[in-house]
């Protein structure tokens, strides 16, 4: 049965629901169950599943066949998380003995297609860019977002922290590094962007992270690197969290800017799921590219 409802007339509700879902708040069984009580007013589920849960064949706008990036994996030593790390490494094939360089951040359940997409659009931009998987200790991404969640919330989340500042610290001293680190992360990536830059102040040159909220109260007293703020005008959750963090900002002199994006969801870069929001998503993805070429170069 199809719907024949538009996209945008899906009620906020079904994307706060999943928000909620997405972060632990809420069983599958339940969140299933609230999308049930849209049936009654012309909702199928299967619409509603489609729009809301990850379809990662939407989310490859660079291929890792593009002829302008080189795509591997290495490895990185992590004494203070799980012993070792590893991630998704991609390098712009251009003759260039260095790059500015981007460490790329995902969500809460592993390095799944669209953050590695997000890596290698990084690489046709001009930079090298290394997205860490958090899962690798356990066996690495799933290859399905609910299982990806469900392993990551069983690790360490101190480890994760402490293995996610090794591969920042590894990206930042590559050969191919010209030394000036950047560093973008989406939800509990944005996060782990917010954490770095607080967890030490030479670490990085220039962070933006994408709906996440900052690094304790009293580690904020450390920032001194450049940010970029992106949020969805919708993410309540989140947002929530700004008025104090942009305070702490503005008492420690940081240089930030902090973008609000018009009826815009958690999570409206990901180009996987019905959050996506095209123009807003565009937009954000332009102005993270001009910070990271004002700041890294």
């Amino acid at each position: 049965m199809k719907s024949n409802k538009p996209l945008n007339h899906i009620p906020q509700e079904a994307f706060d629901w999943y928000d909620e879902y997405a972060h632990g708040g809420m069983s599958r069984r339940a969140f299933m169950d609230k999308l049930g009580t849209l049936a009654a007013v012309g909702y199928s589920m299967t619409f509603l599943t489609s729009v809301l849960m990850p379809n990662y064949v939407l989310a490859e706008q660079v291929s890792f066949n593009d002829e302008d990036i080189l795509a591997t994996y290495e490895t990185f030593e992590s004494p203070d998380g799980h012993g070792k790390g590893r991630g998704y490494l991609v390098k712009p094939t251009t003759e260039k003995t260095s790059y500015p360089v981007v460490l790329v951040i995902h969500e809460n359940r592993g390095l799944n297609p669209y953050i590695k997409d997000v890596a290698r659009r990084l690489a046709k931009a001009g930079f090298l860019a290394f997205a860490p998987d958090a899962l690798h200790p356990s066996g690495g991404y799933p290859g399905n977002d609910d299982e990806g969640r469900t392993m990551q919330s069983a690790l360490d989340r101190g480890k994760i922290q402490n293995d996610f500042v090794a591969a920042a610290h590894h990206l930042k001293s590559h050969p191919l590094s010209n030394g000036k680190l950047g560093a973008v992360g989406f939800c509990f990536g944005g996060y782990i962007v917010n954490y770095l830059a607080a967890i030490d102040s030479q670490l990085l040159s220039a962070g933006v992270p994408f709906y996440g909220t900052p690094a304790v109260k009293e580690l904020r007293k450390n920032i001194k690197a450049p940010l970029m703020i992106q949020l969805g005008e919708l993410d309540q959750r989140v947002n929530a969290t700004w008025p104090e963090y942009e305070q702490d900002l503005k008492t420690n002199q940081v240089e930030y800017q902090m973008f609000m994006y018009k009826n815009a969801n958690h999570g409206f870069h990901n180009d996987s799921t019905g959050r996506y929001d095209k123009e807003n998503a565009e937009l954000a993805w332009q102005r993270t590219l001009e910070f990271f070429n004002e700041k890294l170069q």
